[in-house]
This record gives structure tokens, sequence and C-alpha cells, in this order.
């Protein structure tokens, strides 16, 4: 039964948010909070400790913020999924996350139902975005005057890029094509270059774009 319920890690230097969202996930039968950090050298410490499956990490933080720490786990190589939680939606700050690793970038003002299925998805390895969020960028596409060529892709790197934008993990993604992950990785870094875009979730965006 175990194998069901995903771990999760909260990151967050306000208390009463931290007990909120606790609450509210506790209620869920396959979520479970196994630790709280409110700084960012502690939440590395306690990531790597606990190895959670999720990790809900604010980005407007005293000391280390948000993007400092996610780089640090991901330099630590802490592999857990990890979804920005936070007041921003500036394109920058959204940017600099993804850029930095998160998985997913969630607005403090959404609904508790949708943070919840927002996190269950996160958790099985899709991509997660605040819906506000997904019209700045894919405005700030449109404004783009580069245009960005799909020919320029090979077959392989087009398809890989189609299950991107459906949210799919590179795990997801091996699974189906039934090829290695580290193959996966390879083909995205080339096709984010060939496109000029700095993240897989700015691709996927932009590819969902294209699909309307």
């Amino acid at each position: 039964m175990d194998e069901a319920v995903n771990t999760i890690l909260l990151v967050d230097d306000h208390p009463l948010l931290r007990k909120g969202v606790g609450q509210l996930l506790e209620l869920e039968d396959d979520l479970k909070v196994i630790g709280e950090a409110s700084n960012g050298a502690d939440a590395v410490s306690m990531a790597a400790e606990l190895d959670p499956d999720l990790i809900l990490l604010d980005l407007s933080m005293r000391g280390m913020d948000g993007i400092e720490t996610l780089a640090a786990m991901r330099d630590a190589d802490i592999s857990a999924h990890i979804v920005v939680f936070t007041v921003s939606d500036d394109r920058a700050d959204v940017i600099a996350a993804l850029k930095a690793g998160a998985d997913g970038y969630l607005l403090k003002d959404v609904e508790p139902d949708y943070l919840v299925a927002s996190i269950q998805q996160a958790c099985s390895g899709k991509m997660v975005l605040s819906d506000q969020l997904t019209e700045i960028l894919a405005s700030s596409f449109r404004d783009d005057e580069k245009e960005k060529d799909l020919r320029a892709l090979t077959r392989r790197e087009l398809q890989i890029l189609k299950y991107i934008a459906e949210g799919l993990s590179n795990k997801l993604i091996a699974r189906k094509l039934d090829i290695a992950e580290s193959t996966v990785k390879v083909h995205v870094k080339h096709l984010l270059k060939k496109l000029s875009f700095r993240s897989r979730v700015e691709a996927a965006v932009w590819m969902v774009e294209q699909q309307k």
C-alpha cells in the first residue's frame, strides 16, 4: 500500500502556509508530508536525507532564495520532482525556475483542489504550470520575432517534443518509445537548442500553441 503514497517536502518561510498546505495534503490518501523546511539550506539537507517524491518550493525566502535552493538541489543530484509554489507571476522568475530545473510552477492563488490535483500530476512525472502562466509564456512566443521551424527537428525529436507537450517526463517518454532515458535526455537537449528554448516547459507551451 505504501508504494501508492507519494512523499512530500514543504519548503516555505511562512509557518502558517506550511501548516495550511500540509493539512490540505493530509486529506489525500496518496500524499504524505514527511518534512518541512523554512529556509534553503535546511531544504537541501532534508531533501538529501528524506528523499521525497516531490518538493513544493517557495521562491521568496530569506538568505538562500528559491532559485538558489533549486539549483543546489539539482547540483546535489536530488531527483525529486520540484514544483515552485509562489506569488510571483513574473516571466523572468518563471524562466529562471524552469531553467534551474523546476518540474512545475504554481501560483499561491490557485484553488485548493487545483493545487492537490497539480501535485498529484507532478508526482506522476507530468509538468504542471498555472493556467495564467501558460498564457504569459505563450504570448511571449507569439511576440518572438525569431521563427522556430519544426522542420529542423529529426522525426524522433519531433516525436519526443509532442510527448513533452503532453506533459510526459523523460522516464515516461523512454518507456513509451522503448529507448533509454539517457537517450531521451540527449534528444531533448538537441531539440531545445535547435528551437532556442531554455527549458522543456517553454518547449511544451510553444508546441501546444502550434497544435491549436
